[in-house]
């Protein structure tokens, strides 16, 4: 199959599929450029503790650079997260009718390939965590550890969302790692909200393939919630809004910081509102809207570093 041709069924239409050269496709899909939201979920609790740190120390004066380094390496690092994922889930892949057109199951990219692939991606993501403290590049590089089981564990837990949430919410620990060589209270109950909020977008996602991986004995929380789903979200969404006011609390927070998270709990309330779980569609567009939500709580945490620092 060429890379022409070759697209997944959430991710047609876009500036991949239209503008990139041919030969670059494969390559993009496998690092998900070609579905960046992945990415941005990633990079949203890094912001948030770079903000939120950054608040703390009444300094803003490193924030810009902070945040655009968090950028760069997000994306790297969940271009090789996919990478890896796709290697050890390439049989599955085949078998699951939105998966079954990724680069390596498709045939555009070799084992081997993306396995040099996946260490380019790997390597840029190490080159900013260079620019860190040797506290903070330790901690990084801790998270491999989880990034590397996760694609076994939806073989053999109900619970493969928590894992993902571990791996995805890492950054909620970098803020403080870079800007005080140190991991305190305040860091944990942020990594501890955005795990549970992880647990909870990543489950409406997980509705997207239900029927295909009861089939196939793939194990996720949306099978194991199924017609609970919803009342397990809101348990989840609850507790994520909880942890990360723990964490604002901690942290002495001022009030732009808690109107970010008021806005973020109401767009999750939404998100709960609106689902049903037997519509794909709506539930990809719900779990893409959880970048705004995101997006919504960091513009709050950096006003407030803004505010704390001018003070």
């Amino acid at each position: 199959m060429s890379g022409a041709a070759a697209r997944v069924s959430d991710a047609t239409g876009n500036w991949v599929d239209t503008r990139a050269p041919v030969w670059s496709r494969p390559w993009l899909r496998l690092s998900r450029l070609d579905r960046p939201i992945g990415s941005w979920l990633l990079l949203m609790p890094c912001w948030w503790s770079a903000a939120l740190a950054a608040g703390v120390a009444h300094d803003i004066s490193r924030l810009p650079l902070i945040l655009v380094l968090f950028f760069v390496g997000a994306f790297a690092m969940r271009g090789a997260g996919c990478t890896w994922n796709d290697i050890t889930d390439r049989d599955l892949d085949a078998m699951v009718e939105r998966t079954r057109s990724r680069p390596i199951p498709a045939g555009d990219v070799s084992v081997r390939q993306a396995a040099g692939f996946l260490v380019l991606q790997a390597l840029i993501g190490l080159g900013v965590l260079l620019q860190f403290n040797g506290f903070a590049i330790w901690c990084g590089i801790a998270s491999l550890l989880i990034v590397a089981i996760y694609p076994f564990m939806k073989r053999i837990t109900w619970w493969p969302q928590v894992v993902l949430g571990l791996a995805f919410s890492w950054g909620a620990l970098m803020g403080f790692a870079v800007t005080f060589g140190r991991i305190d209270a305040t860091a944990l109950a942020l990594y501890a909200g955005s795990i549970a909020w992880v647990i909870g977008y990543d489950t409406i996602y997980a509705h997207q393939d239900a029927e295909d991986d009861a089939l196939i004995g793939i194990k996720s929380t949306a099978l194991l919630f199924g017609a609970k789903t919803r009342p397990a979200l809101a348990g989840f969404y609850a507790l994520a809004v909880l942890l990360i006011a723990a964490a604002l609390g901690l942290a002495a927070a001022g009030w732009p910081a808690w109107l970010g998270l008021a806005a973020f709990a109401a767009h999750l309330c939404l998100q709960i509102a609106k689902l049903d779980i037997g519509d794909p569609a709506l539930c990809l567009r719900i779990f893409k809207s959880n970048r705004n939500a995101g997006l919504l709580l960091f513009g709050g945490l950096l006003s407030d570093a803004i505010s704390r620092a001018a003070g």
